[in-house]
């Protein structure tokens, strides 16, 4: 993670969940951790600073996970269309993820896409 011109390797278990909420304990002894190092970091800097490290957590998980983070996350606001768009964004970089495919099998079916539901699910089948 950097910030102008510090880097500074952040610590997963900062993070947790799926959207990558504050553990709020473990951000308090962090942020004491920086100030101790880099006394000159106002309180501005720190929320920039987290803010930008937990975008690119979400983006490292969602990585990882082959765009189901990020789906899950989406479908939890409602936003079951753009769930799905997700997934299919991801596929097409990963087109052998069975979890994937299986994951968009089921947000298909739930969106009442039944058919081409179980044809991903079908896919995620062939694949495991």
């Amino acid at each position: 993670m950097a910030h102008g011109s510090l880097t500074v390797n952040v610590p997963r278990n900062l993070f947790k969940g799926n959207e990558c909420t504050y553990d709020s304990a473990r951000q308090a002894e962090f942020s004491r951790l920086l100030r101790s190092r880099y006394p000159w970091l106002t309180e501005g800097s720190l929320e920039v600073f987290y803010r930008t490290a937990q975008r690119k957590m979400l983006s490292v998980k969602d990585e990882e996970t082959c765009g189901r983070n990020g789906s899950m996350i989406l479908e939890k606001k409602g936003d079951l269309e753009g769930a799905i768009r997700h997934l299919k964004e991801f596929l097409e970089y990963d087109p052998d993820d069975a979890d994937s495919w299986l994951a968009l099998g089921n947000l298909l079916c739930k969106a009442g896409r039944t058919e081409e539901g179980y044809k991903a699910i079908n896919k995620a089948r062939s694949l495991f």
